[in-house]
Formats: structure tokens, C-alpha cells, sequence
């Protein structure tokens, strides 16, 4: 393979990856907190419905975990493609 094609295969899963992130984050917070939040109140967290819970504290360890996980395979993926920088 040429490096420009290299290069448009580890660009391209990259802005899958991110685009999957998003994809979970917008779930999380705007889809489960907004939309959706009339489908899950009759489910108990912490003494509130699930989204209010969802709303004030769902989202945020979804977006910390998705940091996490979005690292862990950004360095794989950097790995697969010998841009890593070890």
C-alpha cells in the first residue's frame, strides 16, 4: 500500500471511531435525558426516576468513560498503523 492510502485508512477509522463516540454521548445525554426520559421514569436510580438521573449525572460518566475508552483505542489504532509513539 501507498502512504496516502496509509494515510486515508487511519484517518478513516479515526473519524469512525469519533463519529461512534458521538454518537453514544448524543444517546446518553440528549436521548435518554430528553427524549426519551417519559419511557424510563418509571425505572428507580438513587431515589429519582432513571431520566433525571440520566440528565444530572448519566451523561457525564458516560462522556468520562467514552474519554477512556476513545483513548484506549486511539492507541491501538495508532499502533495498527505505526503512527503510535512508543
Amino acid at each position: 500500500m501507498s502512504d496516502n492510502s496509509d494515510n486515508t485508512a487511519y484517518w478513516k477509522a479515526n473519524l469512525r471511531l469519533i463519529g461512534i463516540c458521538l454518537v453514544v454521548w448524543a444517546l446518553a445525554s440528549f436521548g435518554f435525558a430528553i427524549l426519551l426520559r417519559p419511557l424510563i421514569s418509571g425505572i428507580a436510580v438513587g431515589g429519582t426516576d432513571l431520566g433525571f438521573w440520566f440528565a444530572q449525572q448519566g451523561s457525564i460518566l458516560v462522556f468520562l468513560v467514552l474519554i477512556f475508552f476513545y483513548a484506549f483505542r486511539m492507541n491501538a489504532l495508532d499502533r495498527e498503523h505505526g503512527v503510535d509513539e512508543e
